[in-house]
């Protein structure tokens, strides 16, 4: 095969690049896009897919693998674009042709035996010394620590165990992106996001549920406080945050609203005194809410329902340590207030347990009405400056999934023997493990790019972008690696049994794929 040229390759984005952006001029020209709800979310998600090509051309320039690897994503992506808009030109305002260019260029770089070729090498990370440590520290405590609990955990639905989460803490994991003014370790440089991603990737690796997310809420809520508390509450919370003594979960979704935040119920009133706020109503799918010492809640303060999003606020809320299995508390004092869980129980993603939250005039502090009073009525805000981060962090979890399933994959594939070969010698399994490994590299390193934007205040809607791809992205890589296994796929004694249900989750925390490529994605596409 001949070296790859690295210019098509660019132009064969810029490309595809050019049909998306005629689509999107089309989409505006129309009264209301959201009435071709189908294209704008097909859309979204091609977008996606190009800017993770566009974000690895850099990485192609490193090295021959590495162009290769470029080469492949950037075919697979053109070819999705094709699919989705053949026979529907009319729909995305492009004409028919329009990829006819790239023709020659899908057929080379999507050719099994190319991909084949990508097999038994997924690439350098490319990754400095300091990073490389941080990448083997997290491993090794992964592969000695977490990997020996990750299955009992999975199938008997247990509670992380203390001494993993004190551990951890010990390690720095939770202030990787606390600013060290706060007692973390993030210095406000693209080098916070290098650590978080890569920390997340390894420990996703050896468990979704026992490891990787442990760090996803307690880095939701502080990036909220960097983004709206007070002086008081981020000196008070964040170094609390930083070395693990208070863990917390959100606790924004309610039973009639998911994505849909700006029409929740719960409700936060004064007390009569002053003092406090008194929490009543339902919240859902409170990840972690049982052992979480403090939740990040999202309220309606003003009764005036009109207002929206306007009238929500964010608050911390205190509350003991509870049992994984189902909880109920009551607060000392004349109004008793009182909080009970229900776990809620899942296919995967078990260790976190997920939790149906009833608040009972729940009294919570003054001071813990994040912002103060100037952040009344600014909660949606600065839950979404959490979420923003959350994003990226998901998609670092979703590639530490994939390639676990990829390492297992690829081992079964090589001692596996069927009609007198193992079927790591067949073009097909070949095949497959070469575009998972493309896939795994492709998602890495935009996430790492996304990264680099975000340490400079930008890649709000990348951010979204390789949440929604990188999500999606891992459900395949999970079912063609339980697929490789074949019927022992389907067993529990195989860990990619454990990593297929948990994959699919992915694409519903976090914004559900539907709302984050509607709501958030096509929107900054249209209004760009």
């Amino acid at each position: 095969m001949s070296t790859v040229d690295l210019q098509e390759v660019a132009s064969v984005i810029d490309l595809a690049s050019g049909a998306l952006r005629r689509t999107v001029e089309a989409l505006k020209a129309l009264p209301d896009p959201e009435d071709r709800q189908q294209v704008v979310y097909d859309l979204a998600h091609a977008a996606s897919a190009v800017e993770t090509a566009r974000g690895l051309l850099d990485y192609g320039a490193k090295g021959e693998t590495e162009a290769r690897i470029t080469a492949a994503f950037v075919a697979d992506a053109v070819a999705d674009l094709v699919g989705r808009t053949y026979g529907r030109e009319a729909e995305w305002g492009i004409a028919p042709g329009t990829f006819d260019a790239a023709r020659d260029f899908v057929a080379r770089y999507r050719h099994p035996e190319f991909l084949a070729e990508l097999a038994s090498t997924p690439g350098d990370r490319h990754l400095n010394e300091d990073f490389e440590l941080v990448q083997d520290t997290f491993r090794r405590f992964a592969e000695e620590k977490v990997v020996p609990i990750a299955e009992h955990i999975h199938r008997h639905n247990e509670d992380i165990p203390e001494d993993l989460i004190t551990a951890l803490g010990e390690m720095g994991l939770f202030g990787l992106s606390i600013p060290e003014e706060f007692g973390g370790f993030a210095s406000g440089s693209e080098s916070d996001y290098y650590g978080m991603v890569i920390a997340t990737e390894e420990l996703s690796r050896a468990s979704l549920g026992a490891a990787g997310s442990l760090i996803t809420r307690p880095e939701i809520l502080a990036r909220a406080l960097e983004a709206g508390g007070t002086e008081e509450q981020k000196h008070y919370w964040l170094p609390r945050l930083a070395n693990g003594e208070v863990l917390a979960a959100v606790a924004v979704t309610e039973p009639d609203y998911g994505s849909d935040v700006a029409n929740l119920k719960v409700t936060a009133t004064r007390t009569d005194d002053g003092t406090g706020w008194l929490i009543n109503g339902v919240k859902t799918w409170c990840t972690f809410a049982a052992r979480a010492d403090v939740l990040m809640l999202l309220a309606r303060t003003d009764p005036d329902r009109s207002k929206t999003h306007r009238g929500l606020s964010l608050f911390i809320v205190p509350k003991p340590q509870g049992d994984g299995h189902g909880f109920a508390f009551t607060q000392d004092g004349p109004l008793a207030g009182k909080l009970e869980g229900r776990p809620i129980d899942t296919i995967g993603y078990r260790g976190m347990h997920s939790y149906e939250l009833a608040f009972d005039n729940w009294f919570v502090p003054a001071e813990n009405l994040l912002g103060g009073e100037a952040g009344l009525g600014r909660g949606f805000y600065y839950q979404m400056a959490g979420f923003e981060n959350g994003r990226l962090q998901t998609a670092a979890r979703a590639v530490g999934v994939m390639q676990a399933a990829y390492e297992a994959a690829r081992d079964y594939a090589d001692n596996r023997v069927v009609f007198g070969r193992p079927i790591a010698e067949y073009q097909l399994t070949r095949a497959k493990l070469g575009r998972m490994a493309v896939t795994i590299q492709a998602a890495r390193q935009f996430s790492y790019e996304v990264g680099k934007l975000m340490a400079k205040g930008e890649g709000q809607m990348e951010a979204s972008m390789v949440k929604a791809y990188v999500c999606r992205a891992a459900e395949w890589v999970t079912r063609e690696a339980m697929q490789i296994h074949g019927g022992m796929g389907y067993a529990e004694e195989y860990s990619v049994s454990r990593l297929f249900v948990d994959a699919r989750v992915l694409s519903i925390f976090e914004g559900a794929d539907e709302t984050l490529c509607l709501k958030v994605i096509a929107r900054k596409l249209l209004d760009a």
